[in-house]
């Protein structure tokens, strides 16, 4: 729709405005674009402003407009596609207005623009604050949107003050390891942008051909200062493989193994996208976080204890392995218990133990495990008939007895969740030097287990003498016992397949295939 008059254009403009709302509400939300639309609060917004346009004055596009434009062209500054921000149909509007010299007559094209960019705006305010996946059992905020009112006023707001990218800003979680991740994203975007790289073979033969690619690959990359010298320069290539194995958190061995070669083939965009989903996961935390808190992150095999905003204790952990994995939770320490009884989950009873005590009755004894009848008493294994029993009749407990040899290690930590797992200590801390630690059958082996119990107790007053004291006086006396905490922790056992140190990007492996599951769901 062509407006000949200046004075004119933005009465049209209304007019289109309302028309295209009216489209929405006829095509399930969706504009020409395909991209899905907050419908419900467009119509909301506009009907306050009587469908006046809110990114345009007499047909020149404002200052607000050109932040908003480049907050959606660098969305993945954020960890957002600006394809779900009609990235696409924007820009070739505004192409259009600059090739075109009539083009910002047209009562349409800038209509089109208008409602575009209010949902926008709308949609980048609720992708920040609350994240773009659905709300998940593990989610921690009581909503996963906000109202129309809600939006309304925030785009008013942002308008009105010409503050469009602070009032985005300060939607977005304030959590150190979140700005940490954000930061590390740009500076990985800015290293790695304008470089493009050939991929591998899939198949690895060890020849000269296949050096010379590599070489290649590295020098694309950025990894060998020169691209001066050959593949037969093994000192060349082995300094290229441990520079790029040392940039994306690889063991630093210098050999293009099949972990190595995999990171090398992938795309900026896949690297791009999978820091996406972890800010997505950030999102799901509340605004505000415990003063204290305990913070197992699976992937990065990983315990960090936070005390006012910064990492009081840090651990290696062992986590449930891809069949046996850790779950996701939220709960609250509770005690811990020093030389702790293990009693065997049924699942590890009859997967693995019941077919080894058929085969031989020691197994048992050797495995220092005592069985247990429905009254608690311990039972002669000798008067049982193993070949009987069975997932439908196990009217025992396997029980192992305390100590150095226990698989539960010196001591257990507690807190409440449905999966009766709990953190521990191990009586084969050998396991913690591997890099890769996903060994468990679910529960989380702490390998700094007496730090961790130490700065548990560190302020308890419930005590006549330091408790800290009698907690090592236990332990020389491998005494059980168990310490209730005074102030229950939070614990959160998160999935973060990547963090950011000193602006470093650190990535770590999808061990459960959760990435792969998470970018399907949100479309990435």
């Amino acid at each position: 729709m062509i407006v000949q008059h200046v004075q004119d254009l933005d009465a049209a403009i209304a007019d289109n405005i309302a028309d295209r709302l009216n489209y929405l509400a006829d095509n399930n939300g969706a504009m020409e674009d395909s991209i899905p639309c907050m419908a419900g609060a467009l119509q909301y917004f506009y009907h306050q402003q009587q469908n006046a346009p809110q990114w345009s004055d007499s047909g020149k596009a404002t200052a607000n407009t050109d932040t908003m434009l480049y907050l959606v062209q660098h969305a993945m500054d954020y960890g957002l596609l600006p394809s779900k921000y009609h990235a696409g149909a924007l820009g070739g509007i505004m192409q259009k207005f600059k090739a075109d010299s009539e083009a910002w007559k047209d009562a349409a094209l800038w209509g089109k623009a208008d409602v575009m960019l209010s949902d926008a705006f709308m949609k980048m305010a609720t992708h920040l604050h609350f994240g773009v996946a659905p709300r998940d059992s593990i989610t921690l905020r009581p909503d996963s949107t906000f109202s129309d009112t809600v939006l309304t006023a925030l785009l008013q707001k942002a308008l009105q003050q010409h503050s469009i990218a602070a009032v985005l800003g300060s939607l977005e979680p304030s959590h150190p390891g979140y700005i940490a991740l954000k930061q590390g994203l740009r500076s990985f975007r800015q290293q790695y942008a304008g470089r493009r790289w050939s991929p591998l073979p899939e198949n690895y033969t060890d020849t000269a051909a296949f050096k010379q690619l590599l070489l290649n690959r590295l020098v694309q990359g950025g990894f060998v200062d020169t691209s001066g010298g050959h593949a037969g320069d093994t000192t060349l290539l082995k300094a290229g493989i441990t520079a790029f194995q040392k940039a994306f958190n690889l063991y630093p061995d210098g050999i293009a193994g099949k972990k190595t070669r995999q990171m090398l083939n992938r795309s900026l965009h896949d690297w791009e996208v999978q820091v996406a989903l972890n800010l997505d996961r950030w999102r799901k935390l509340p605004d505000t976080l415990p003063q204290r808190y305990i913070m197992v992150n699976v992937p990065a095999f990983e315990l960090e204890v936070m005390d006012s905003g910064a990492v009081a204790l840090e651990s290696r952990v062992i986590v449930g392995a891809p069949k046996t994995r850790t779950p996701l939770l939220n709960s609250r320490m509770a005690n811990f218990v020093m030389f702790p009884y293990w009693r065997v989950p049924y699942s590890i009873v009859f997967k693995e133990m019941l077919p080894a005590i058929r085969k031989d009755i020691n197994y048992l004894a050797s495995k220092n495990l005592e069985v247990i009848d429905k009254d608690g008493n311990a039972v002669d294994p000798y008067t049982i008939d193993w070949t009987q029993l069975h997932r439908g009749h196990f009217p025992y407990v396997l029980r192992q007895m305390d100590g150095e040899d226990n698989s539960l290690g010196i001591m257990k930590f507690n807190f409440v969740n449905k999966y009766s797992v709990y953190l521990h200590d191990t009586n084969n801390r050998s396991l913690f030097r591997n890099s890769f630690r996903a060994l468990s059958h679910g529960c989380v082996r702490v390998q700094q287990w007496d730090s961790l119990a130490m700065y548990l107790i560190k302020d308890d007053t419930s005590y006549k003498h330091t408790i800290r004291d009698s907690v090592r006086t236990w332990l020389a006396l491998q005494e059980k016992k168990q310490v209730v905490l005074p102030h229950r922790i939070p614990i959160y056992i998160r999935y973060f397949t990547a963090s950011a140190q000193q602006n470093r990007l650190l990535v770590y492996d999808d061990i459960y295939g959760e990435d792969d599951m998470l970018r399907k769901k949100i479309g990435y």
